[in-house]
């Protein structure tokens, strides 16, 4: 008995058992939560665009989030880089607060118009949840950490249906340029329970279709299932993808920094984003870069969707939509990034399709998850979660856009708390004198 204890099978086994012991039931909760704000985000989306007159309420929802956050956020204000933080360095802790506060905040942002996405708040009730549980039953760090890791997992993979980018992007995320294997198991089985869970209770996800086949070529009497030309063109698109997704984050970090330089007083500044917005749209007579960007307000509006057919978006609709969600979080609205970068992505790869003479739905697709993979620095996750999302029959060149997007995008990103491998070694060190 002594000798099948000791033996590294049942180490494995028990590993496993202890794992998913504990992560399924938070899975569960998370996923639950996750169900319940993407329904709460649709109905709050549809209410909007039967009542655009919302739009110009916008200041005071700016004001009611920004007490909210004042009186009750604390810590809470600082998001998924909090989460990212309390990883690499525990013992603050993530507050019970923070998953209740997001999930009504993103809610208030979208119903009256903002522009953002939904990633950051499905990733904070993972974070959020996950300590709640961990700090109940009084695991140590490194158990916490772990725990974590896979509320991360949980919450991505079950808000854009893809169990397992979610599980890449919670362990690719933490430190840029390398991965830690050692939460692979937890995150993955977080990831696939949160998936399940928003399955079980209805909800639906966008979607989306790539229309190209791929023609073979022949080299040398061998068969290639790739085109070259079309694979260069795919690499000159992606630098583009890169350069976007590097702008993006600079403009976001940018409007806080000249808004606190410039506003002195703090409630005037998500007033006076919420203003520029308004008079914005005013500006352009079109609501198109407002909100989600996923389903349209009026006929032939400018979304996601349409980028992926001919004609779809306009040429600098990428552009706006970068400004739009640059001032809307920048000046203090809550949500996400990711889902207005996949905005940003999509129509831009259709304007690039457009220059470079190449498959629309294709380069949309790529821009999808290569501006994605610049602005976070995960571009192996975003390679899967084109796979996931869009088929494997593309897989290589999934691969080669997020990784040029991600070289062309520099370290830079949107997650300020992001270590590079020299930071995490140090605080690995620090960490382990500690305890």
């Amino acid at each position: 008995m002594f000798k099948i204890i000791a033996s590294p099978r049942y180490a494995v086994l028990y590993y496993f058992l202890r794992w998913t012991v504990i992560i399924v039931p938070i899975a569960i909760a998370i996923g639950t939560l996750v169900a319940l704000f993407l329904w709460l985000l649709n109905m709050a989306t549809q209410y909007h665009f039967t009542h655009p007159w919302l739009l110009y309420l916008l200041p005071l929802a700016g004001l009611v989030i920004h007490f909210l956050y004042k009186l009750n956020g604390q810590s809470a204000e600082r998001g998924n880089n909090l989460i990212i933080d309390e990883i690499h360095e525990p013992g603050a802790g993530v507050p019970k607060r923070m998953a209740p506060l997001i999930l009504i905040t993103t809610v208030i942002t979208h119903l009256f118009g903002g522009s953002a996405g939904r990633e950051g708040t499905a990733v904070q009730i993972g974070g959020s949840l996950a300590n709640f549980v961990g700090s109940k039953f009084n695991l140590p760090p490194q158990d916490m950490r772990m725990v974590l890791t896979a509320g991360i997992a949980a919450g991505f993979g079950a808000v854009f249906g893809t169990p397992l980018a979610g599980t890449i992007f919670a362990i690719e995320v933490l430190t840029i340029g390398r991965i830690q294997y050692t939460a692979l198991l937890p995150c993955l089985i977080a990831g696939v329970v949160g998936d399940a869970t928003v399955a079980a209770w209805g909800v639906q996800h966008t979607a989306y279709h790539i229309r190209f086949i791929t023609v073979e070529e022949t080299i040398f009497g061998h068969h290639l299932a790739i085109n070259f030309w079309l694979l260069f063109k795919v690499m000159v698109a992606s630098a583009f993808f890169g350069l976007a997704a590097y702008t993006f984050a600079q403009a976001v970090h940018g409007v806080k920094a000249i808004a606190a330089s410039l506003i002195k007083t703090d409630w005037m500044i998500p007033v006076s984003g919420a203003i520029i917005l308004i008079i914005l749209t005013f500006i352009l007579g079109k609501p198109d870069y407002l909100g989600l960007g996923v389903e349209p307000q009026q006929p032939g509006a400018v979304t996601i969707v349409s980028a992926f057919e001919q004609g779809g978006a306009h040429f600098f609709s990428w552009l706006w939509k970068l400004i739009y969600t640059a001032i809307t979080l920048g000046s203090g609205f809550k949500g996400g990034e990711v889902t207005p970068l996949f905005y940003i992505g999509a129509t831009l790869g259709n304007t690039l399709a457009g220059l470079l003479n190449a498959p629309v739905s294709l380069f949309a697709a790529l821009g999808f998850i290569a501006v994605f993979a610049g602005a976070t620095n995960t571009p192996l996750a975003c390679t899967i979660m084109g796979i996931e999302l869009f088929g494997s029959e593309h897989a290589l060149f999934f691969a080669v856009a997020c990784f040029t997007a991600y070289y062309f995008s520099g370290k830079t990103g949107i997650y300020s708390a992001q270590r590079s491998p020299s930071q995490t070694l140090a605080g690995r060190e620090d960490f382990n004198k500690k305890f």
